[in-house]
């Protein structure tokens, strides 16, 4: 264990962008599995060639930096499935508007009729039906 740990000293290692690169790869896997083209299954080992090469590169400044833009991708794919998720989960008891001033989006109980809603961010007061 010694021998691979002082391999690894110096090396970037694994991070987050390595782990979806390994996921795609097994995701790309299965899915030519079932493709009958014969070499097309190579395609799957690229991310996990890539990868591996990121594991072991030295050149930690730019793997911490395709680390960090990943991440900002991701956590921005993240956060709008988490919006949207909430946003059809609580599409039965509210309505969602946006506000025409600072584009905030709202979100207001349904069944009241006509109400005045006043946007949190700009203080702006509109009438809507909910």
């Amino acid at each position: 264990m010694n021998g691979f740990r002082k391999f690894m000293m110096g090396r970037y290692g694994g991070d987050q962008f390595g782990m979806a690169l390994i996921i795609l790869s097994i995701i790309l896997c299965v899915v030519f599995l079932f493709v009958p083209l014969p070499y097309v299954s190579l395609l799957s080992w690229i991310p996990l060639v890539f990868a591996i090469y990121r594991m072991f590169s030295r050149q930690i400044e730019k793997r911490q930096a395709e680390n960090y833009a990943w991440l900002r991708k991701w956590g921005a794919v993240r956060t709008w499935w988490w919006n949207l998720k909430n946003r059809v989960r609580d599409s039965k008891t509210h309505r969602f508007y946006q506000c025409p001033e600072c584009g905030r989006k709202l979100r207001v109980p349904k069944g009241k009729g006509k109400i005045s809603i006043t946007c949190p961010e700009c203080g702006n007061k509109f009438i809507k039906k909910t």
